[in-house]
């Protein structure tokens, strides 16, 4: 089943659910929401790599938020957005624990023979794709700098 048959699988279900599937029904309804202006952007359907990408998007748009809730004390918006967070995380693949990542980057440092933080590029160039959908973007060039700054 591609990705976006079991959005819609899923949203059907959700419906069924009434009450108890509202949050998830109004996550699946935005998701496939911007799948399909996706589509519309470029044209053609997306293929399962696009979907991803279009999934890893929203789960950053919400994670980028959080901080601000919290500057602004909504500790309901916060919790919300954890939870919309939590739903997008099922469609996305298994994700990578920080441990395995900053095994990754060494591997990746050793190979591109990276000497200083000024490296960062060459290292960032080879992890990223590696680690697209699987990983925190953040987290990943956080651990890349720690690395390269021989904190890790």
């Amino acid at each position: 089943m591609s990705l976006k048959e079991r959005l819609t699988a899923d949203m059907k279900d959700a419906m069924k659910a009434k009450e108890e599937g509202k949050l998830r029904l109004s996550v699946i309804r935005m998701t496939r929401a911007a799948v399909k202006n996706q589509e519309i952007q470029v044209g053609r359907e997306l293929n399962e790599e696009e979907i991803l990408q279009v999934l890893t998007k929203e789960v950053k748009l919400r994670r980028d938020a959080i901080p601000e809730y919290e500057k602004s004390n909504r500790p309901q918006a916060v919790e919300d957005l954890k939870r919309e967070i939590a739903v997008l995380m099922e469609y996305l693949p298994q994700q990578m624990t920080e441990e395995e990542v900053v095994e990754l980057v060494k591997r990746v440092i050793n190979e591109v023979k990276a000497q200083s933080p000024k490296d960062i590029g060459k290292v960032m160039g080879k992890v990223v794709p590696q680690t697209k959908g699987k990983a925190d973007g953040r987290l990943v060039s956080e651990i890349v700098k720690s690395v390269l700054n021989g904190e890790r």
